[in-house]
């Protein structure tokens, strides 16, 4: 018998979109097409949860109908546009920082063209977490760490953790992996950091009997409508 399969849903910028001559823009989801999203959730039964509190379904100790939302990168738009809904709704979600730019920007994405999308501040950080969601860990700078040697991926690894806890003064748990870039070795260095599971960007839904360090994710894009949405959550 299979293991129950749970969404884990991927959401980066929460605002409109920039113009067409600009990179990433399927990153960008408007905010009225988020709260539709989340509504239909909720319509459908799922409750949406947040990696830390997913953790007894995604080890296979609790059933239900839970879908995981998160969102990487730590931006600002995720913080006035998506929160409120996901407050409504009684959800909860986990948003991946990345620590050296609390209260910056998407600094790694500038040179590639994209439009500047600012970071939530420490204020803004500790409200999100006393709202009931999480922090999660996006290492120090946003880095490709396959191209990293094993002691820089170390360092961006578990110094995200350090520099999060610091911040919010309670254990950071989850790690998102940017850009994707992971593998066996990465794995073993966000086990021994002392996190709990590890996001990739690999297509499916999670199981509990996946590897906790390479669970893979729903990524939701600019042009998923309500009906995509649903299919992406039943699997389609």
């Amino acid at each position: 018998m299979k293991s129950p399969a749970i969404p884990i849903f991927t959401y980066h910028s929460i605002d409109v979109a920039p113009s067409r001559d600009k990179p990433f823009r399927s990153l960008h989801v408007h905010p009225d097409r988020f709260a539709k999203q989340m509504q239909w959730l909720k319509r459908l039964g799922y409750q949406g949860l947040s990696m830390r509190d997913a953790r007894p379904y995604l080890e296979g100790k609790k059933q239900g109908k839970v879908a995981v939302i998160t969102f990487d990168d730590g931006y600002l738009n995720v913080y006035q546009y998506a929160m409120p809904v996901l407050d409504r709704l009684g959800f909860t979600a986990t948003n991946y920082f990345v620590a050296n730019q609390i209260g910056g920007c998407n600094a790694w994405d500038l040179p590639k063209g994209s439009v500047e999308i600012k970071c939530m501040n420490k204020e803004q950080l500790l409200d999100w977490a006393a709202h009931g969601h999480e922090v999660g860990a996006h290492t120090l700078d946003h880095i490709f760490l396959p191209d990293a040697s094993p002691a820089e991926a170390e360092r961006q690894i578990a110094g995200s953790k350090t520099a999060l806890e610091a911040i919010t003064g309670t254990e950071v748990s989850n790690f998102c992996y940017p850009h994707g870039g992971e593998g066996a070795e990465l794995r073993k260095i966000a086990q021994k950091a002392g996190f709990v599971h590890a996001t990739t960007t690999q297509r499916g839904f999670a199981r509990p009997s996946d590897d906790p360090f390479g669970l893979p994710r729903r990524f939701i894009r600019r042009t998923d409508n309500s009906l995509l949405f649903v299919k992406k959550l039943f699997g389609f």
